[in-house]
């Protein structure tokens, strides 16, 4: 059995503007504390953690129309990993961001948990306050 964890949080900003963000799989060291580089080939990337440790990971999914990626950690320690980004348009230029985790070792899910928690209230924090932040886009996605 895995162990499961999901957070989610509202964002007041169209979710065209969060998913050019949240959906860039090159872009996740910019709202995702503890990451500090990434690069993408392909279907995989290696994300950098502060601490200088390569995590190895393969994108499952990019879905620009439901907005939704997916990706699973390939390192040897964990059996079983995926991660899922959901922004969900909520109709009044808001969204729901979810942000899910499903891994074997169980404990692992609490830990990967903890750190998404943390890159919700960052995506947050950059996409409504974007004076303040390193990232910001307009409603066609791209960035200025």
């Amino acid at each position: 059995m895995y162990g499961t964890i999901r957070h989610e949080i509202r964002i007041h900003r169209p979710a065209s503007d969060v998913w050019a963000l949240a959906g860039d799989a090159a872009k996740l060291h910019h709202w995702f504390p503890g990451i500090v580089d990434c690069t993408v080939d392909g279907t995989s990337r290696v994300i950098v953690t502060g601490a200088g440790i390569p995590m190895p990971e393969e994108i499952l999914a990019c879905d620009n129309t439901q907005r939704r990626f997916q990706y699973r950690l390939t390192t040897p320690l964990i059996t079983h990993h995926r991660g899922t980004i959901d922004v969900i348009d909520l109709g009044d230029d808001t969204c729901l961001v979810v942000y899910a985790t499903d891994c074997d070792p169980r404990t692992m899910a609490l830990v990967i948990g903890g750190g998404t928690a943390g890159a919700l209230v960052e995506l947050k924090r950059l996409m409504e306050n974007p004076a303040t932040g390193q990232v910001e886009t307009d409603h066609e996605g791209g960035e200025h």
